[in-house]
């Protein structure tokens, strides 16, 4: 086994070393070792050549959380190909977008999403010797997933090539693309691909334990399990993610690591009592957060139960962001922490201009290490860049220190009266309400003002959603916002349209008011 006081050169040197290694617990808690996951791998990476893929060629995947996707992950690492994962939530029309913009040359999909798989690739005109199926009952016009891999070599291919993974932006507004790093032209352990984890304090092997609680499909559960992989961790995964699930997993599989997302956080805290103590969680370490704004009561209740381990980042699939400890949230409570070592954060005006610390702008941010493309979107590339930083369009503050604070999304301010007021402020007084499990808040025409706060709550179980509990949510935020915040109505729905990331796709609560008008921003 590998020296724990080395930096290890990446998973393929570590399944050569120790082949018998546990290095992956599939969600129907079967064990894969290091050699058998090194030799399906292998035999992908000849499977796909065989297909036609060469350095340089993408394939996507359609796949949930499954010993599939971490066999695609590391082909595409050693084969210099490009790995797209695909939102599995996303209708036909959207996969074959994705499958095309690409140039996919070939498509895995589980039979979970056979309808959606089969109507996509005939729409991308996928040829059917380029498809195939994961699953028991297959997909029709596609070939089973154990042929790519039948006849071909345990042994690792001529030629290994350091690959990528291009992820899709999530589409909230347009249409997504795809994030195109260019290839190095190196081996795969030069890379040395777990590097990445350092950032948040996490050790090659040192016991730890990762848990993969969300879908790989998402850029930062995959880049937080595959550098796993890489450093000496056995990684544990997740299908469906429920939160006494979450719990036993990591109590039965002692975790130390995990990314998650603030929604979890508070389907957690709602679990009754009993089923919290149920569960021993103190072998956590590193509980890291991001992906959407997380209420200060929320995350102090969750420091509160599991301690110091919980932690947050904030960074966007193109590159770049920030890591805050536990310690240092409790220090500037609402910070997003401080700029990675290969990160580098500003804050602008409209008109370009550089802010000094304390005054609100747009959040900017680039990665020393290299850059990206827009696949196929030189005008998208070039959009919203000043020099080598990029924006996604948050807004923020830095402080003296160096400390970000994040207000909102610039596409989701609301401008009333000429008023700016941030949603997430507002969203996180709702969700202080005990009848209240989601939340968010927007804003809709008023002839006057130009925009008023609505809010759209998903109620807990149990309670009515009815006017009197209408009136109750707006006048409990009537006691911790001030007058302009507060919402002015509230609405009802029976589920937030959220990813399984956390992400919220306001723009489809929004729309609807806005039919026939034009938002001022």
């Amino acid at each position: 086994m590998p020296d724990p006081h080395t930096p290890p050169n990446g998973f393929w040197a570590q399944a050569g070393a120790d082949p018998g290694r546990p290095v992956l617990t599939t969600p129907d808690a079967e064990t894969w070792t290091a050699g058998r996951l090194h030799a399906a791998a292998n035999q992908m990476t000849h499977g796909l050549r065989r297909a036609g893929l060469r350095k340089g060629d993408a394939f996507a995947v359609v796949l949930p959380n499954g010993v599939e996707f971490f066999t695609a992950y590391l082909a595409a690492s050693q084969a210099g190909f490009y790995l797209v994962p695909v939102n599995h939530h996303l209708v036909a029309p959207e996969i074959a977008w994705i499958v095309a913009d690409s140039g996919a040359k070939v498509l895995i999909a589980h039979d979970r999403f056979a309808e959606q798989a089969r109507a996509a690739a005939d729409e991308a005109n996928l040829p059917e010797t380029h498809r195939y199926a994961v699953g028991d009952t297959g997909i029709d016009t596609f070939r089973p997933y154990a042929e790519l891999l039948a006849g071909q070599p345990e042994s690792p291919p001529d030629g290994r090539t350091l690959g990528w993974v291009m992820n899709y932006t999530s589409g909230t507004t347009g249409r997504p693309r795809g994030i195109r790093r260019p290839l190095q032209n190196k081996l795969p352990e030069e890379a040395y691909l777990g590097g990445f984890l350092g950032i948040f304090g996490i050790k090659p092997f040192d016991g730890n334990v990762h848990l993969v609680c969300s879908p790989l499909y998402h850029t930062a559960v995959l880049q937080f399990a595959g550098a796993a992989l890489n450093i000496g961790h056995p990684v544990v995964l997740m299908d469906k993610w429920t939160p006494e699930g979450m719990l036993r997993a990591i109590d039965t599989y002692r975790c130390t690591h995990t990314h998650m997302v603030p929604t979890q956080f508070h389907r957690l805290l709602a679990l009754e009592q009993e089923v919290k103590d149920r569960y021993d969680v103190t072998s956590m370490r590193h509980a890291i957060h991001g992906a959407a704004p997380c209420p200060d009561h929320v995350k102090r209740a969750m420091i509160d139960w599991w301690g110091m381990c919980v932690e947050e980042y904030y960074a966007a699939s193109e590159g770049g962001g920030t890591f805050a400890t536990a310690e240092e949230w409790l220090k500037k409570p609402g910070t997003v922490g401080k700029a990675w070592p290969i990160s580098e954060l500003a804050v602008f005006d409209d008109d370009g201009n550089r802010l000094p610390p304390g005054q609100l702008g747009t959040v900017y941010m680039r990665m020393t290490t290299g850059g990206f493309a827009y696949h196929k979107d030189e005008g998208k590339t070039r959009k919203n860049r000043i020099g080598d930083f990029f924006t996604v369009g948050d807004l923020g503050v830095l402080d003296e220190d160096g400390y970000l604070f994040l207000r909102d999304r610039k596409i989701d301010m609301i401008i009333s009266g000429g008023v700016n007021i941030y949603p997430a402020e507002i969203e996180a007084a709702l969700l202080t309400h005990p009848a209240v499990a989601d939340a968010a808040a927007f804003g809709i025409p008023h002839d006057d003002w130009g925009e008023e706060v609505k809010a759209v709550v998903e109620v807990i179980e149990g309670r009515t959603a009815d006017d009197a509990l209408a009136a109750d949510i707006l006048a409990h935020c009537g006691t911790r916002l001030a007058a302009y915040k507060r919402p002015r109505s509230v609405d009802f729905i029976g589920s937030m349209p959220r990813d399984p990331n956390g992400k919220l796709y306001k723009r489809r609560l929004r729309d609807p008011y806005w039919e026939g008008r034009t938002r001022p921003l």
